[in-house]
């Protein structure tokens, strides 16, 4: 049996999700990549179907012309009540960067971001740590 920690990443831009598995990967994470919010949707709908549930999602805040991380989140927790989820985005002076917790998510990763802070952000998160305040 495989108990890996599973990580959903969604994000429109290539580099950042080759860059994201990469980096989960190295930390041991088992990792699953989506480039919109409605793929992320189906891939975690599966998961939950096959009765390996993803662990953690981390999602892009703007996905131009798809469905964005601040949407799909919402859809996300209609299907499941708490999916542990980390907003993402290079727009700092977002609503939802700021107040995370109001708009679904667990933490916040400012794009771009280094190995060390995407593991602190994540480690916090799987233990239940409020990480909404940027920078923490």
């Amino acid at each position: 049996m495989n108990d890996k920690i599973r990580v959903l990443v969604m994000d429109d831009e290539d580099l950042i999700r080759d860059l994201a598995r990469e980096m989960l990967t190295l930390m041991g994470y088992e990792v699953a990549l989506a480039s919109t919010g409605e793929e992320a949707i189906d891939l975690y709908r599966q998961a939950g179907e096959q009765g390996r549930p993803y662990d953690l999602v981390i999602m892009d805040l703007n996905v131009p012309g798809s469905l964005g991380g601040k949407d799909a989140i919402l859809r996300l927790r209609k299907m499941n009540s708490d999916p542990k989820a980390v907003v993402s985005s290079g727009y700092s002076n977002d609503p939802v960067m700021s107040n995370c917790r109001a708009y679904g998510f667990d933490a916040v990763i400012p794009k771009p971001y280094k190995m060390q802070e995407l593991k602190e952000v994540i480690t916090k998160v799987l233990r239940g740590v409020e990480t909404c305040i940027q920078g923490t």
